[in-house]
């Protein structure tokens, strides 16, 4: 398996395309509506996707894969449209709107006896290239992903990290515009999950294409994602810039002390921190703008209190997740 894994230093050189616009959306969502039969799944999606790295976050049921699906042209948008790097789904041709994204689904979608080289190279020529071009690309791609020394094997010999390479290299092949990534890490050993999250990053870094990454793991899209859309029943319940929310978001502290507490805490209190007591000895607060944990130690020398712990926390996303999925499920909040 070592031999297996080992990549070259450098992604697959990109197929020629106009260059990536960093003020244009990447997926403009329009009143995006879709139903199966009489039921809605999708409830007019309205957001400006610009990320490098896009987290599709939601419960199961919330409409993560029907988005994707409708967005790779699976289903017809029953109102509104979507836009992909300016491309409409409803109006434009297909064929010029796929051979911009690449394709990575959770679930396994191989042909039974074919070597890997073989697959990646028919999922290329699928994609819009020449047969020749599309095995040359075919072998970059699996030497990218650590699949170099194993490309000849049929995909039915690989284990499952293996496959889950397989598919991410059968997505890049083309050289795509937008990568979407269902479920990449599902079921893959600490080992293997670390190389597809470097992998992941690589590609988001190179800027060579935007992703977007749907997970059940929050720690995935922490990792590789700069902005998130989370669904829930079908409605957008947040969407925002992951940096500028963590930034914005307040900071929290929770405070153990000895000693004579309080005049400390009626000091703390003057500095506009909100806070409450938790037994004699705890305290939780609120660290307002313009105020520094160094003030804390200061107050508690002046008052001869022993600051004996002191967690510093700010919101994660699973914060933010959470407090999504506490809305109503229609409440959508852009960046």
């Amino acid at each position: 398996m070592a031999a297996t894994m080992e990549s070259q230093s450098h992604t697959p050189e990109p197929v020629a395309q106009p260059p990536l616009d960093d003020n244009r959306p990447v997926i403009e969502l329009d009143g995006l509506s879709v139903k199966f039969g009489q039921r809605q799944i999708l409830k007019d999606l309205r957001a400006n996707l610009r990320g490098r790295a896009i987290g599709l976050l939601g419960p199961n049921g919330a409409g993560k894969t029907t988005l994707i699906h409708t967005l790779l042209g699976f289903h017809p948008a029953d109102a509104g449209t979507a836009r992909i790097f300016g491309h409409d789904i409803v109006t434009d041709d297909p064929k010029q709107i796929l051979a911009q994204i690449g394709y990575m689904p959770e679930r396994d979608s191989f042909i039974a006896k074919m070597t890997c080289v073989h697959f990646v190279r028919l999922m290329g020529e699928l994609s819009g290239l020449p047969p020749e071009v599309a095995l040359e690309r075919a072998h970059e791609a699996l030497f990218y992903v650590g699949l170099g020394e194993a490309r000849y094997r049929t995909v039915d010999t690989y284990s499952l990290g293996m496959k889950q390479l397989a598919k991410l290299a059968q997505a890049i092949v083309h050289g795509p515009r937008l990568i979407i990534l269902d479920e990449p890490t599902n079921g893959l050993d600490p080992p293997t999950r670390t190389r597809m999250i470097r992998l992941i990053r690589e590609i988001r870094d190179s800027g060579q294409a935007r992703i977007m990454l749907s997970s059940h793991l929050l720690r995935d899209v922490e990792e590789c994602c700069d902005e998130i859309l989370v669904l829930k029943d079908g409605y957008i319940a947040a969407h925002c810039d992951l940096e500028e929310e963590r930034k914005a978001n307040r900071k929290f502290l929770e405070m153990e002390m000895r000693g004579d507490t309080h005049a400390f805490i009626e000091e703390v209190g003057k500095l506009g921190c909100e806070y409450a007591l938790t037994g004699d000895r705890r305290l939780k607060l609120v660290l307002q703008e313009g105020v520094e944990i160094r003030d804390f130690y200061r107050l508690a020398a002046q008052h001869q209190v022993q600051i004996r712990r002191l967690n510093f926390k700010k919101d994660s996303l699973e914060d933010i997740f959470l407090k999504a999925m506490e809305s109503n499920g229609q409440s959508q909040v852009g960046v």
